[in-house]
């Protein structure tokens, strides 16, 4: 049972990915929310009495959803494509713009609502470096941080150990998952769970964080402060 903070009513963005459905299975999984929507291009494939779903091809015309996307207090966003062969134009478009405009219709909507993005480790905040990945996602960083959200995190995970047993944890991740327990060990500051992100970003939305930009350490922090889940 939820106590002394309001349930969290989330929307989660880009759940079809593995940080996506990774995030949504915490949020399945933790007595604090109270539903979720799920809203992607295509469905995620995920059943639950807490879940709704909306399939909605283009993000930059979100004029008929305005209605089902009120009265929410959390969106979780790990929606997001690599960078990999890419020009910047392009990846500009499909992250920073696309975000924004999903942000911006949010905010309007929902002023009330906590703003949870990843983003990744290594993002450039200054816009000035020379990965181009990492200035938009600065960039983008940026803007949402100016934004009339009651609360905007940035999560920057660096290498993210996949859940067991859910279906779009890539096989690379879940091999090299095998070596975690030695590497968090060893490299903490480059390395977390898609549990600690997913109940850090419930945490935040609960109860805030003392800074707005969490790395692989304030992730494990803000996991470690939540409560353990219980079945709905």
């Amino acid at each position: 049972m939820n106590t002394g903070t309001d349930a969290i009513r989330a929307i989660v963005f880009g759940a079809t990915g593995m940080v996506g459905e990774g995030v949504l299975h915490e949020c399945l999984h933790h007595h604090s929310v109270e539903s979720v929507l799920v809203i992607g291009r295509r469905p995620c494939g995920v059943h639950h009495p807490r879940l709704k779903e909306i399939v909605h091809n283009d993000f930059f015309a979100l004029a008929p959803l305005e209605e089902s996307m009120k009265g929410y207090n959390a969106c979780f966003f790990c929606l997001g494509i690599s960078s990999v062969g890419k020009k910047e134009p392009v990846y500009n478009r499909t992250t920073y713009d696309l975000t924004m405009n999903i942000a911006r219709t949010l905010a309007r909507l929902n002023p009330a609502m906590t703003f949870c993005y990843v983003s990744g480790a290594g993002t450039d905040s200054a816009e000035q470096g020379r990965l181009m990945w990492a200035r938009v996602k600065g960039k983008t960083e940026n803007h949402l941080r100016q934004l009339p959200f009651k609360g905007v995190y940035l999560f920057r995970p660096g290498f993210i150990k996949p859940t067991r047993g859910l279906r779009n944890a890539y096989a690379l991740a879940s091999v090299v998952g095998f070596f975690t327990p030695l590497w968090m060990i060893l490299f903490p500051r480059y390395i977390c769970t898609l549990e600690e992100l997913g109940r850090a970003m419930i945490t935040v939305s609960l109860k805030g964080y003392p800074r707005q930009i969490l790395e692989n350490v304030d992730i494990a922090a803000a996991a470690r402060s939540l409560s353990p889940p219980a079945a709905a």
